[in-house]
């Protein structure tokens, strides 16, 4: 997973850039609410033997590159490999996806709004065993220009979904448990190289 979004993000400084093209970086913290409509138990148990929900923490870590520029909107594309944890659970999502930013609304503020998919992959706290599978996430946000090269992400809300490792899935029974919901929120600085 770490390889392909190097891959990807090198894949980012070959394309040719022109005049007007972003690129931004961006490192940020990121706290992730995983909920499920039914609880789940055993050793599979991604968030933990009779929860169904919890907080993970870590760091969301990609960038974007803004290549379509109009009148009212820049467009691109964001890849971002989000690393989190909690009780000893690790959740780790690689997403691809395509925003949109609006501008002439302020100088200084870029709100945007993406559509990601991806992969992501869980493991629960008493075992290593993992599991990947599809996942997606819609994001809003909005950036403010501190000075040339570096934005202040002053806010990230992000939803999605993805199917958790479960009892379910490792334990080949026929029970079968839903995607979890994952809600979140991240701050932080971007970096512009353009």
């Amino acid at each position: 997973m770490k390889l392909l979004f190097a891959v990807v993000l090198s894949v980012f400084f070959l394309i040719p850039v022109s005049s007007q093209a972003q690129i931004g970086i961006y490192v940020n913290p990121v706290a992730i609410r995983v909920s499920n409509s039914q609880s789940d138990s055993g050793p599979f148990a991604f968030l933990g033997d009779g929860t169904t929900s919890r907080t993970f923490w870590g760091a969301n870590i990609g960038g974007y590159y803004d290549f379509f520029h109009g009148k009212s909107v820049d467009a691109g594309v964001d890849i971002r490999d989000t690393l989190v944890g909690a009780n000893n659970a690790r959740l780790n999502s690689f997403l691809i996806g395509a925003r949109v930013v609006a501008k002439n609304l302020s100088p200084s503020w870029r709100p945007y709004v993406q559509l990601s998919g991806g992969v992501g992959t869980t493991r629960a706290p008493h075992t290593s065993i993992h599991v990947s599978r599809a996942g997606y996430g819609v994001f809003a946000g909005a950036d403010y220009k501190l000075n040339r090269h570096i934005d202040l992400k002053v806010a990230e809300i992000g939803y999605g979904s993805l199917a958790t490792v479960s009892s379910s899935a490792i334990g080949n029974t026929r029970a079968s448990y839903p995607s979890s919901s994952l809600l979140q929120i991240s701050a932080g600085l971007v970096f512009r190289i353009r």
